[in-house]
């Protein structure tokens, strides 16, 4: 199956299990495959043919953005949910959210969860 490949998109959130994380907020990185058929795009190079990587990243940030989550494992799904029921030809979703600045006392890059979803896991 064809991939349409966003890499860190950057979006300032406010999910945690702690009060300062819903109140100061912090940057999540999400990481997003989707997958759909993308031969007919190939081959006619028409924008009605694929699905806009503008609009994937504006519903992924209005879904970050829309409620504060304790986990960011709901946070990754609404984010999935969001995407698949808007873009009706994506027949699945790879979502890799990071959260790099969580309040955790050790030295590491970023802490993530990674979920995959397909049509039917979503209902939409």
């Amino acid at each position: 199956m064809d991939k349409i490949i966003i890499k860190g998109l950057k979006v300032y959130a406010y999910h945690g299990v702690n009060k300062e994380e819903k109140e100061q907020g912090q940057e999540f990185i999400l990481d997003i495959v989707a997958y759909k058929d993308l031969n007919k795009a190939c081959l006619g190079d028409d924008l009605n043919d694929t699905v806009s990587y503008a609009k994937i990243l504006k519903k992924a940030t209005s879904a970050m953005v829309e409620s504060k989550y304790d986990l960011i494992e709901r946070a990754a799904q609404r984010v999935a949910e969001q995407i698949m029921t808007e873009f009706k030809t994506i027949d699945s979703i790879d979502i890799c959210l990071k959260k790099p600045q969580a309040p955790i006392k050790a030295d590491f890059d970023y802490v993530a969860v990674e979920i995959s979803r397909s049509r039917d896991d979503i209902n939409a």
